[in-house]
């Protein structure tokens, strides 16, 4: 029986992008009888009621884009029986690497056809299903500042923001709880991760699982600016977690907060601001129901 495709995407977010990974996919879809609506969303809570509505259905809910459109309608349908079909077409594609799926577009219609749904972990960040990570520090400002910006693109607006945030930056004073377990650091960020890519490809947590019911904790403490700017040339192969200033530990609950009073932070999660400090984020074991490889 061939499956019934509801594709959801944001027009206001890279629409060129998901337009152009989209429609040839979805003519290869066609072509082999399956059936694809395509709704477009006004913004993220538009997106979520449309994941929903199209689950409801008994339809598979592709999310069409970056991962923070990827992140909220897989969100949407976390803890449900609902199946999840990723279409890649932002600028990070972090969680679709995660999850090794293909590039070719013949090889990613034929997944979504024919390929059975795995069960992958999601979290919950304060309260709301996420998929890839959560992370406070320079990294969220980073990220803060490559979503504004308008000059650059791609991994540039990456590596143009995180090297802006740097430059500000001064230590933070970090309380992190994991498990009931509590460690003071002072440094750059704390990353919760599910996947181990994040910020366009960066390989934050080479030892994370996306189905192991765990989350990867990396801290990144206190070193110099220059120090840090090669650690960042290390996330390209994960070789930075050798470094002592790197600690990589894991748990099912991870809570992060800051001790030093008056300074606020934003955190961050599949590439959203959703808000700041503190934050708590328990995986969500075996959640979401994916066509992956």
């Amino acid at each position: 029986m061939s499956r019934t495709f509801t594709a959801v995407v944001n027009p206001a977010a890279g629409g060129s992008a998901s337009a152009a990974r989209l429609i040839p996919l979805a003519k290869l879809l066609r072509e082999a009888g399956a059936e694809v609506v395509v709704e477009y969303s006004c913004g993220l809570e538009h997106a979520t009621a449309l994941a929903r509505g199209a689950a409801a259905n008994g339809h598979v809910v592709l999310g069409v884009g970056g991962d923070g459109m990827v992140g909220c309608v897989g969100g949407a349908l976390a803890g449900s029986e609902a199946i999840l079909g990723i279409v890649p077409a932002g600028r990070g594609n972090d969680f679709a690497r995660q999850l090794g799926l293909p590039k070719k577009t013949e090889e990613l219609a034929a997944l979504l056809l024919e390929g059975e749904p795995r069960a992958v972990d999601a979290i919950e960040a304060n309260g709301v299903p996420v998929l890839g990570s959560v992370y406070a520090g320079v990294d969220a400002v980073a990220n803060d500042n490559a979503n504004k910006t308008r000059i650059f693109k791609g991994q540039a607006a990456y590596t143009v923001g995180a090297l802006r945030a740097i430059l500000g930056w001064r230590p933070a004073a970090y309380r992190v709880t994991i498990d009931g377990q509590v460690h003071e650091e002072r440094g750059f960020t704390v990353v919760a991760a599910n996947s181990g890519y994040y910020g366009f490809g960066r390989h934050i947590a080479p030892d994370a699982r996306h189905d192991d019911g765990l989350l990867d904790v990396v801290i990144i403490g206190q070193a110099r600016k220059t120090l840090f700017v090669q650690v960042m040339r290390e996330l390209e192969d994960g070789s930075h977690v050798r470094r002592p200033q790197v600690t990589v530990l894991r748990g099912r609950e991870v809570r992060i907060e800051l001790t030093e009073p008056g300074r606020r932070l934003p955190y961050g999660a599949d590439g959203e601001l959703p808000g700041e400090l503190p934050v708590t984020a328990k995986v969500m074991p075996g959640a979401l129901r994916v066509l992956a490889p």
